[in-house]
């Protein structure tokens, strides 16, 4: 099982408490499969973390994993395999902008 830690305002949206736990169905390990499963279970989430169309990561969402910036890797890269163990957690952040 992988554990995915949503931001406050994506909660709301899915209506979960907590973390979400995700079991990929054999399917690789990777960003693209997270998300995939996440609009998949809670299609309210569909759009709010990559676009409908392109799929890339929307602005100002963030994924980490391991103390590492995951945002910029290739959505099918293989994920840590401390996140894939389960053993920690893989992390959407909503980022912040401002002046």
């Amino acid at each position: 099982m992988i554990k995915v830690v949503l931001p406050a305002h994506l909660k709301t949206l899915a209506r979960v408490d907590g973390d979400v736990e995700l079991d990929l169905d054999g399917a690789r390990p990777t960003t693209a499969a997270i998300l995939d499963a996440l609009e998949a279970r809670f299609p309210a989430l569909r759009g709010t973390m990559r676009d409908h169309a392109t799929q890339r990561r929307r602005p100002f969402v963030r994924f980490f994993a391991c103390e590492r910036d995951l945002s910029h890797d290739a959505p099918d890269a293989p994920l840590p395999d401390a996140v894939v163990a389960g053993t920690e957690p893989f992390f959407v952040i909503g980022a912040m902008a401002g002046g």
